[in-house]
């Protein structure tokens, strides 16, 4: 992607503190980075912890590509912060109509010129109560194909043991390591040129889906579960915090050491 000069040295400002401080929290081992598109893409990757944007964020940033995120469009507001985002040319994500496609406009500008988008299809981290991915929202399949851009599934395992979700401290001892796992695009020629209802759109989110569960699998050495985790009927909420059932309020939540 052609960044800006102000982008581009933004983003080195950002990289001389943010790599470092990922360097010494944790090991890193990274896998398939050759299948990341030579044009644009979505990056969508699972999320488990809190950190996973610096990880994927990291990763990308070595492969010579800028990451760009979905960020909730308050954090704009945020002096400083929104400063930052705004010169890296996040994307803020609005719940308008104007302001979603004002996002979608920017987020296509972005592909358009090569450059990487991240899209966490879960809208937020995992409710799984270990830690696999649960249903995802459709975000990512309507941007990907309104616009014919490929879908990259990411995998990450380990970020959780040094910052467990919704954890309030860092575990860096005794080590540990990050992996990270790149797949191949995802097949979407099966919803190519079809009307973009709701049928379309789970589909092409439930194979989009598959693609990530399967990655963390192998990375995982597991089997995931043969149902995935909805929110919904589990009677969670989508966004947001949550405690579990019978859990008080700062006890240890699934996934923390």
């Amino acid at each position: 992607m052609k960044e800006s000069a102000k982008s581009k040295a933004t983003f080195v400002f950002i990289a001389g503190v943010v790599r470092p401080l990922m360097n010494a929290m944790m090991n890193k081992k990274w896998e398939g980075t050759e299948k990341l598109p030579a044009g644009g893409f979505i990056a969508a990757p699972n999320h488990c912890t809190e950190i996973d944007p610096l990880v994927v964020g990291h990763m990308l940033y070595n492969q010579k590509r800028a990451p760009h995120f979905l960020a909730k469009a308050g954090l704009f507001k945020v002096p400083a912060l929104g400063w930052l985002l705004r010169a890296t040319k996040q994307v803020p994500v609005e719940r308008s109509t104007a302001g979603a496609n004002r996002s979608l406009q920017v987020a296509q500008e972005i592909v358009a010129e090569g450059g990487a988008i991240i899209i966490y299809p879960e809208g937020t981290l995992t409710r799984d109560p270990d830690l696999w991915p649960m249903k995802g929202h459709t975000g990512a399949a309507r941007l990907a194909l309104e616009g014919g851009i490929p879908v990259v599934p990411i995998a990450h395992w380990g970020a959780h043991e040094v910052f467990p979700r919704y954890g309030k401290r860092f575990h860096l001892f005794p080590r540990k390591t990050s992996r990270v796992v790149v797949g191949d695009p995802v097949d979407l020629s099966a919803f190519t040129g079809r009307p973009l209802d709701k049928a379309t759109l789970s589909g092409a989110t439930d194979a989009i889906m598959d693609a990530i569960t399967a990655l963390l699998a192998e990375l995982r050495g597991e089997k995931p579960p043969a149902v995935r985790w909805d929110p919904a009927k589990q009677q969670q909420a989508k966004h947001g915090r949550f405690v579990e059932r019978g859990q008080q309020a700062g006890e240890r939540t699934p996934g923390e050491s």
